[in-house]
């Protein structure tokens, strides 16, 4: 079963494998306005802060949540101006009316939904904003690589694994419905980005530890296929975007 506190266990690695999102996501929220100079922000499950180092480049106020302590101090370290909370997102106190906008970037999956939808309902103003996105490792439009079939060929060899709580990460339409059915927010906006990254031998073995669901011997085969392909392997990303409104009442 996957474990949330397994990237604490590797928050070294994590801060310097996780990739940074693209910046269409962030083109995006700006030119919407529901990120901007001032916005006040609550982040929950921050990791060492691939979002929210844009977002303070941004101009926002950020209120970071992360129950991993080495995570977060990372986090606390590489972005001073941020506030730190270790905590989950289901118990961190949080004042009313409080925030614009909330965000779980790659973290809503590890949520109770029952617990924090309506306490995010609670935090933000009235015609607030929640934004809701992921790095989706292996993007399912692009023909797949020779690197992505032995990557296809390692989780093959699991079997059957405990789902994850929440729909898969390519069903966005399922997890807006997930994201409404409580009535606390409705959705605004779908969007899906597209972007690549190139690896080395060294960070696909790094990116690969931090998932929660490999094992050593798992990253290792990665690793060593990375090799076997010249020591660099483009892999192709998708980031699904979901924005909710915030209901009245």
């Amino acid at each position: 079963m996957p474990d949330p506190m397994h990237f604490d266990a590797h928050a070294e690695i994590y801060d310097r494998a996780r990739p940074p999102y693209p910046d269409a996501l962030w083109i995006r929220l700006q030119e919407q306005g529901w990120l901007r100079r001032g916005t006040r922000v609550i982040e929950l499950g921050a990791g060492t802060g691939q979002a929210t180092g844009p977002m303070l480049q941004a101009g926002a106020a950020v209120t970071v949540v992360e129950p991993g302590e080495a995570l977060a101090d990372r986090l606390r370290r590489r972005w001073p101006e941020a506030a730190v909370h270790v905590a989950t997102a289901e118990s961190m106190p949080v004042p009313p009316a409080t925030f614009d906008l909330a965000v779980a970037a790659t973290a809503v999956h590890w949520f109770d939904l029952d617990v924090v939808l309506p306490k995010l309902h609670r935090a933000l103003v009235p015609g607030g904003h929640f934004a809701v996105w992921r790095t989706v490792f292996g993007d399912p439009s692009v023909p797949v690589s020779p690197f992505r079939e032995r990557v296809a060929a390692i989780t093959a060899r699991r079997g059957g694994e405990p789902p994850r709580r929440g729909p898969g990460e390519l069903a966005t339409e399922g997890w807006a419905a997930q994201l409404t059915e409580s009535g606390h927010f409705v959705t605004i906006h779908i969007e899906e980005f597209h972007w690549t990254v190139e690896f080395r031998t060294d960070q696909i073995r790094d990116l690969f530890t931090t998932f929660s669901n490999w094992s050593a011997a798992e990253v290792e085969e990665a690793a060593q296929a990375a090799d076997q392909f010249g020591g660099r392997v483009v892999e192709h990303y998708l980031t699904p975007l979901i924005v909710l409104e915030r209901a009245a009442g």
